[in-house]
Formats: C-alpha cells, sequence, structure tokens
C-alpha cells in the first residue's frame, strides 16, 4: 500500500484490501472512497468486501467509480458530497491513485 498525502483531509492510494483496513485504521483514517468500477480487473476485490469489513472496523466508505469516461460532472458532484459529510481525514483508491487525485482535484473548483 503506497498512500500519498493530497493534504489533511484527504490522501490516495492504488487498490487495496480488506486485509489493509486494519492498517489504515491505525494510521487514523476515519473514512473511505472507492474510484474503482468492480470487475475492472480479475483479480481486484469487490467494493463490497471491502466495504464490509470497513464497516465492521467502524470506518464509512463509498463508491464513486470513474471508469472509461473518465471523471464525470455526477462524479465529482457525489465526492463533494462525500467530501463535506464523511468523516476526515479520508483516504481515496483506484487502481493506481490517479483518478482519486483526479477528481478530488475536481472538487476544489467547487468547494473553493
Amino acid at each position: 500500500m503506497d498512500i500519498r498525502e493530497i493534504n489533511d483531509e484527504y490522501a490516495v492510494s492504488g487498490q487495496i484490501a480488506a486485509e489493509d483496513l486494519d492498517e489504515i485504521k491505525a494510521l487514523g483514517y476515519k473514512s473511505l472512497v472507492c474510484n474503482r468500477p468492480d470487475f475492472e480487473s480479475p483479480d481486484q476485490p469487490r467494493f463490497e468486501d471491502i466495504a464490509t469489513r470497513a464497516k465492521e472496523l467502524g470506518l464509512e466508505m463509498v463508491h464513486i467509480p470513474v471508469g472509461p469516461m473518465g471523471v464525470t460532472a455526477d462524479a465529482v458532484t457525489a465526492m463533494v458530497d462525500a467530501l463535506d459529510t464523511l468523516p476526515k481525514p479520508m483516504l481515496g483508491y483506484c487502481r493506481s491513485g490517479a483518478r482519486s487525485t483526479a477528481i478530488y482535484q475536481q472538487t476544489l473548483h467547487i468547494r473553493g
């Protein structure tokens, strides 16, 4: 797991697994956002499996997939809502962290 801090409220990572969540919680993250669509690759864990373990640990989690169409207006709106309502710090993840970074950057135009 390669967590890269963007600022005090948000960091990004490549794909995580349910087994990583204990460490993520120990690092102080309070919520997660998955920006990777399910079934993008055959070896990727499903969102539901990670979300189930996150809930067991008291972490909040949302799924805002960014697929082949790139970062859409609807995805940015959902990300703004997540940033405004979920506890921080938040960890966003996708395959490499690039989409999670891109969608966060798009929210800056709206959130200021």
